[in-house]
């Protein structure tokens, strides 16, 4: 997979060189400003053709600025087939931007905001990160040494949420820390720290099959994939082992993507063996307040957090919510609110994430609320993307 991030800026001589160009525009119809949302440009939309070098073509704002844009090579085949950028347009109104072919553009270096990766040296982990959040799942190895009862060892196909509160990414440098031993990201010096746990609850998204009363789930994943990284999104695939749920054979792979700006990661689950599948958040000690909103397709735990607050979430399209349910045993993590989500064609997708009330991004559980109910609305009325 080829990964082409492209962050441009040209000169005005170069520009008065073009060949061609195209405009395209971008409309809101909603009441609210919107920024932070990821447009992808192909090259059938440019009517190119295949053996065209999209790379070549340079967004850019009325005002001349250029929007930071991601360039990614989808198929495999070695050659850039979509551009991805992130628009800015006011409630109610459009932007137009011009897309101008600049034969020869030579690629800066790349900026990894958004960026993801397997992790060997902390077992295996697989770990993914914006500006605004970090999260992580755990792999096989983790998972033996749990079932040798080797120290250190993990078994959980729950998601771990990381609490970053720095723009930056974190990833590498509290991994660094922790193998070398001149830190612990389970402690904050500024920048955040690891101290959500997940055991075997769901964490933050993690899914199960509800049979009569129980709630069956997976162990780690067992296969990945990177597919992006870059400034505007990063994207992995990471695979199951065939688990069981009273009798029925489950199998199930997901390919998870992250955007800049987003609190919310994109789960697109594939899954076969059930008609439907529940997403969870955890519980942790049962005193936070559940919050459900099917109406926005949305419910949400709000929680006391280590002398801060927390809120989790899981948003999908209300009509393919089934039913909710707050599950709560004495059995250690494995009291969760779920959401029960129907499978079309063995698929389904949902977002999921969290706000740190620490990372100054959200003041409080109603400033966490809007998010969402924003969130969902901009699910229903994307964005509306027109060329010439």
């Amino acid at each position: 997979m080829i990964k082409l991030n492209l962050l441009i800026l040209l000169s005005v001589v170069v520009l008065s060189c073009n060949t061609s160009t195209k405009t395209i525009t971008v409309t809101n119809n909603l009441a609210i400003d919107r920024s932070f949302e990821t447009v992808e440009i192909s090259k059938s939309d440019l009517k190119l053709q295949e053996a065209d070098s999209l790379y070549e073509y340079v967004i850019e704002a009325e005002n001349g600025s250029q929007p930071i844009a991601q360039y990614e090579d989808t198929n495999g085949d070695g050659s850039v087939d979509i551009i991805l950028f992130q628009p800015k347009v006011l409630a109610k109104s459009s932007t137009t931007y011009t897309i101008i072919h600049i034969p020869n553009a030579e690629l800066p270096a790349r900026e990894e905001i958004c960026y993801s990766r397997f992790v060997p040296e902390r077992t295996d982990d697989y770990t993914w990160e914006n500006d605004k959040v970090a999260f992580r799942v755990f792999g096989p190895v983790a998972q033996k040494m749990f079932e040798d009862k080797v120290e250190g060892g993990t078994l959980s196909s729950g998601v771990d949420c990381w609490l970053k509160r720095v723009e930056y990414p974190i990833i590498n440098k509290w991994y660094k820390k922790h193998t070398d031993g001149t830190g612990s990201y389970h402690e904050d010096t500024g920048e955040g720290l690891d101290n959500f746990h997940v055991g075997t609850s769901r964490g933050c998204g993690g899914i199960a099959i509800k049979k009569d009363s129980t709630y069956y789930i997976s162990k780690n994943f067992t296969k990945y994939k990177t597919l992006t990284t870059g400034p505007i999104r990063t994207s992995f695939y990471i695979e199951y082992a065939d688990w069981d749920a009273a009798g029925n054979t489950i199998k199930e792979s997901r390919m998870v993507s992250l955007d800049r700006g987003q609190n919310l990661s994109k789960f697109e689950i594939s899954l076969i063996g059930s008609t439907h599948f529940s997403v969870g958040l955890t519980l942790h000690d049962k005193k936070g307040e559940i919050i459900v909103n099917k109406d926005k397709g949305w419910i949400s735990y709000w929680e006391a957090h280590d002398g801060s607050a927390l809120g989790t979430a899981i948003v999908t399209q209300p009509e393919s919510i089934l039913a909710t349910e707050k599950y709560e045993t004495d059995k250690k993590d494995l009291s969760n609110v779920f959401m029960q989500v129907k499978l079309e064609n063995n698929k389904a997708i949902y977002y999921t994430g969290f706000g740190w009330k620490k990372s100054k991004q959200f003041d409080s559980q109603e400033a966490w609320q809007q998010y969402l109910n924003e969130f969902s609305e901009k699910l229903k009325s994307p964005l509306k993307v027109s060329i010439k």
